[in-house]
């Protein structure tokens, strides 16, 4: 018989063979492991909480708020802050504040204790000859994906030049915190306000939103009213009802009492004005979206709440027709007057718009805070209030 013997085949060379065999599977396996990424749990405002991953944090980008001097908007740069702070697609925030704040007051002076890993750039934006060589001077010449100005009234001055400045940039979205206030609601009009509603083409807001839009910007405006919180820097709207039913004063409102009013807390808006992170293509194309919450008080409700949590039973309100004696100094409209975040909740996948209720807000922080900053023992000056009760 013939017998056949293969040639003795060296170990190194039957390492190579088994290598090159081997080593295509390998890199596609690792190629693949990124699939593999455990992703957090939505918490329950709709927005993902951060991953430490560093897989997600390499294609976060970085944030700008522009913030206004104060006032109902004021606190609202602060707690978006928080908010992007724990967002994914944020690296990092960077507030462009209004140097004309006062930083002896909320929220201002807890900028530094609450908010250390945020860059604060001081600037006078009431400055009308402001350009976006000066606001990319102030920024150090950065670049920012994700925009929100909550200082600009309109497309002049400091407005124009952030919608010129952050137009270089090519931001993904360049979100506006507008105002409700610019509605202008007709006999057919039906309540709560939809973002159809006729608006007031003159006002300062209305004509920023243009000119963003016009210059190709992504813009996303949020249309917020009657705003209050833990670090708020205007209190007029419940403070008035406090003023009165702590002093055992008459609680004059227009109307029978019955007209709706919505009352957000500050924490719920920064939360709205972040969803456009939910669905930025969505956000881009709505465009306005109405910012407050979904749960409405009667303006006579407001005042049995503060009365609740007071500790007063004997109060009284006196309704009174405003068409004939005037507004006097109540802090809302005579007539309803109110928006629903129904499309933040369709297209931002929001959820509840509101994780705050009045009733507990009371209870928890704004009496106290009421008392704490003096406001009991203040002068009030209730004339027009004595006005409108002697003519009845």
């Amino acid at each position: 018989p013939h017998y056949y013997c293969s040639p003795v085949v060296p170990r190194e060379s039957i390492r190579i063979m088994l290598l090159k065999i081997a080593l295509p599977t390998i890199l596609s396996l690792l190629s693949s492991a990124n699939a593999f990424v455990v992703q957090s749990s939505p918490p329950r405002s709709g927005l993902r909480a951060a991953s430490s991953s560093s897989l997600y944090m390499a294609g976060a980008g970085e944030a700008l708020i522009v913030q206004n001097k104060g006032g109902g908007h004021g606190e609202l740069g602060y707690q978006l802050a928080k908010t992007l702070q724990s967002q994914e697609k944020i690296s990092s925030v960077t507030i462009l504040q209004d140097d004309a704040c006062d930083d002896t007051k909320e929220p201002f002076k807890s900028y530094a204790a609450d908010l250390p890993d945020v860059k604060v750039v001081k600037a006078s934006l009431s400055d009308e000859s402001m350009t976006a060589d000066d606001v990319n001077s102030l920024l150090g010449g950065g670049t920012f994906e994700y925009i929100w100005d909550n200082a600009s009234k309109g497309p002049v001055g400091s407005g124009k030049a952030i919608c010129d400045a952050a137009k270089g940039w090519n931001p993904k979205l360049f979100t506006y915190v507008s105002s409700a206030g610019m509605y202008q609601p007709t006999e057919d009009t039906v309540f709560p306000m939809a973002e159809t509603t006729p608006i007031k083409e003159s006002a300062g807001q209305a004509q920023f939103e243009a000119y963003a839009a016009e210059i190709g910007l992504p813009l996303v405006s949020f249309r917020p009213q009657y705003i209050y919180g833990p670090k708020a820097n205007k209190y007029s709207y419940i403070d008035w009802y406090f003023d009165r039913i702590c002093r055992g004063e008459p609680v004059p409102i227009p109307g029978d009492g019955t007209q709706i009013v919505s009352l957000t807390n500050s924490e719920d808006v920064a939360f709205m004005l972040a969803s456009p992170l939910n669905n930025e293509t969505a956000a881009v194309e709505q465009r306005y979206f109405n910012c407050g919450t979904d749960i409405q008080l009667s303006y006579d409700n407001v005042a049995m709440l503060c009365a609740q949590v007071a500790g007063v039973d004997d109060y009284k309100i006196v309704h009174y027709d405003a068409a004939e004696l005037g507004k006097g100094t109540f802090p809302f409209r005579p007539a309803n007057f109110y928006v629903a975040p129904d499309m933040i909740k369709e297209y931002l996948t929001y959820g509840s718009a509101a994780e705050h209720t009045l009733r507990e807000d009371l209870a928890e922080f704004y009496f106290e805070n009421y008392k704490a900053r003096g406001a009991l023992d203040k002068d009030v000056d209730f004339a027009k209030d004595k006005e409108i009760l002697d003519a009845l």
